[in-house]
């Protein structure tokens, strides 16, 4: 199955971008990166917090089905222009991963397809080498599916 949602990660650079284009008129495509309640069903995540605004914050985390956390993540938001940029901090707890800076652009191609792309810089070239060992661009792709499939039944 091909993968819709591209990585990009140059040798040597300590950053990738993310693309996917979206069968979804933009503003539903910003719609579901900044409402909790759709986040938290393309993410698979609860949102515990989230103030989509410049100078906002943002907590997710994943338990279980003991109710152990197995994930936290949280950030800041810098920036947000509705339907057009997203700039966040991005930080995985109880991880070796550092603080990651993420700047989501939205772009609209048509009146029912629009663009993410999505720029990640990590604190080094070895850390971001280490992420991509993980399994991180199927888990990206497999998100961008999702929310394809939930947002597309807003419509």
């Amino acid at each position: 199955m091909e993968r819709k949602t591209k990585v990009n990660a140059e040798e040597g650079k300590q950053e990738l971008m993310i693309t996917r284009e979206f069968d979804l008129p933009l503003e539903l495509l910003f719609k579901a990166n900044v409402d909790p309640l759709i986040i938290e069903q393309w993410m698979g995540t609860k949102v515990l917090k989230f103030d989509g605004k410049k100078h906002g914050s943002y907590q997710f985390e994943t338990s279980d089905a003991q109710g152990n956390v197995v994930f936290r993540a949280n950030g800041a938001i810098h920036e947000l222009i509705p339907e057009q940029k997203i700039i966040r901090t991005f930080e995985m707890e109880n991880t070796p991963f550092g603080v990651q800076l993420e700047l989501h652009e939205f772009e609209q191609l048509t009146d029912n397809t629009s663009r993410l792309q999505i720029r990640v810089i990590y604190e080094s070239v070895a850390q971001r080498d280490q992420v991509l060992k993980l399994p991180f661009t199927q888990g990206i792709n497999m998100a961008h599916n999702r929310l394809q499939d939930v947002v597309s039944k807003l419509k």
